[in-house]
């Protein structure tokens, strides 16, 4: 099949399963605010998830930063980061070559002024809705993998939920830091999927 490359955990998709998708946004990929380095090369892969999941008719979930323009994440408040994701600009939108279905469940994080929230789970009700829907069992890739990716991945299994992290579907901020990260999820109990 020339050209076709195949999802290796296809099969392996369930009906207890979701897919969720951290933090795919512009500001996180090349020429971006805060650019991942390789950040846009897990977009292919993403989407041979996203189509997986949609041939497998199970939930999909994408999280997105989401700050206000005096986000106390940002350097000249304090905190660690540049400007980024910053409400209704370009950069905080879903990235254009993403093929996120009109039926994914959008989760906003990183929107209130007094915390800042890497996890996808944190304070944004994502675990009650996931478990009304009988998920009990989270395939994780996105951006950062060792700040968003690793606070979603540790909050997952800390709510319960069985993890697979797609490190294909991932890239870190430094290969230290991702090294580190997938040390810490492991260890948490999550599945790495090569």
């Amino acid at each position: 099949m020339h050209g076709i490359r195949m999802t290796p955990f296809r099969a392996d998709l369930r009906p207890a399963d979701a897919l969720l998708i951290v933090d795919v946004q512009p500001d996180f990929c090349p020429s971006g605010a805060l650019p991942i380095p390789r950040g846009d090369a897990v977009i292919p892969v993403i989407n041979e998830l996203i189509d997986a999941a949609v041939a497998a008719a199970i939930p999909i979930y994408a999280s997105r930063d989401w700050h206000p323009a005096h986000h106390l994440s940002f350097r000249k408040h304090g905190g660690p980061w540049p400007p980024h994701c910053v409400q209704d600009t370009p950069g905080a939108a879903m990235h254009p070559l993403l093929r996120l279905p009109p039926s994914a469940f959008v989760i906003t994080k990183g929107s209130r002024l007094d915390i800042d929230q890497y996890s996808a789970f944190d304070q944004t009700g994502a675990a009650k809705h996931m478990r009304d829907r009988g998920v009990t069992r989270v395939w994780v890739a996105g951006l950062a993998l060792d700040v968003c990716v690793k606070a979603t991945v540790l909050d997952a299994r800390k709510e319960g939920f069985d993890v697979n992290v797609l490190a294909a579907g991932c890239r870190p901020v430094t290969p230290e830091g991702g090294e580190q990260a997938k040390a810490d999820m492991v260890a948490a109990g999550a599945a790495w999927v090569e």
